[in-house]
């Protein structure tokens, strides 16, 4: 998503770890066998924003899960190594905080590459191409952005969906901006906005509650990437892209796609 900042209260919200194991800022010291610098021995430690459903969240088992999470897992194992997950604000992710003060090797959170963001972190090769859309009640009358005229359209701080539906929603739209995608969703759920305009996989799964349909998708260019500190992580860009194009090509890839946008 395009300058997405999901704020929120702190910098950096750590909090405990599941299957993967939340940590404080490792040592940075450690290697992996092949020589890779990581922050915690035996372990890549990955910090992303929950929730964000499908890509990361915390599964009915109370473990992280989802698409972002699943590709780590698979991306450490092929490292030989155990994933360790840490949750932090949008902010401290795309600014690099994070990363920076030696909390993670990289950053999983449906982030999407853009120049700014390559200013101060180094992203991998992409590995997923996301729309925007327009989530509205299912008994709406709405069809498109353009029927949002003097209604009000809750986004999240800061990202592509803000972007657009200001450059793009009627005059007399009021766009409200949300820190999170929890605070967009329990706003229209409560009748306090009359659509949400953020990207489609989040929103197909809010369309799970029948009390809400999709109103319209939109294409934006955004691919997702995953990130690392700007300097000195080019063993590891490498190693995580190898990793991608073997899930792409034994087929991992595509199982893990399907499960969470084709099941």
């Amino acid at each position: 998503m395009l300058y997405k900042t999901r704020t929120a209260l702190a910098a950096v919200l750590a909090v405990g770890a599941l299957t993967a194991t939340a940590c404080s800022g490792g040592s940075g010291s450690a290697e992996t066998e092949s020589g890779i610098p990581i922050v915690n021995d035996g372990a890549l430690t990955v910090c992303s924003n929950v929730p964000f459903e499908p890509f990361e969240y915390v599964g009915e088992d109370g473990e992280y899960t989802g698409f972002d999470m699943d590709l780590s897992r698979e991306i450490a194992a092929g490292m030989g190594l155990e994933l360790e997950v840490q949750n932090a604000s949008f902010d401290g992710l795309q600014s690099g905080t994070v990363l920076a003060a030696n909390q993670c090797d990289l950053i999983a959170a449906a982030m999407t590459i853009t120049p700014e963001r390559e200013a101060n972190l180094a992203f991998s090769d992409p590995y997923y191409d996301s729309l925007q859309s327009l989530l509205v009640p299912a008994d709406s009358p709405a069809k498109s952005l353009e029927d949002m005229s003097g209604k009000r359209i809750g986004i999240q701080q800061g990202t592509t969906g803000e972007t657009y539906a200001r450059d793009n929603a009627p005059s007399d739209t009021e766009v409200i901006a949300y820190q999170t995608d929890a605070d967009l969703f329990q706003a229209l759920q409560a009748g306090n906005i009359d659509g949400v305009f953020q990207d489609l996989p989040v929103n197909l799964k809010h369309a799970d509650d029948k009390n809400f349909s999709l109103a319209g998708t939109y294409s934006t260019g955004e691919s997702y990437g995953l990130a690392a500190k700007k300097d000195g992580s080019e063993k590891l860009i490498t190693e995580i892209n190898a990793q991608l194009a073997e899930m792409h090509s034994n087929g991992k890839y595509q199982e893990i796609y399907d499960k969470y946008f084709t099941e």
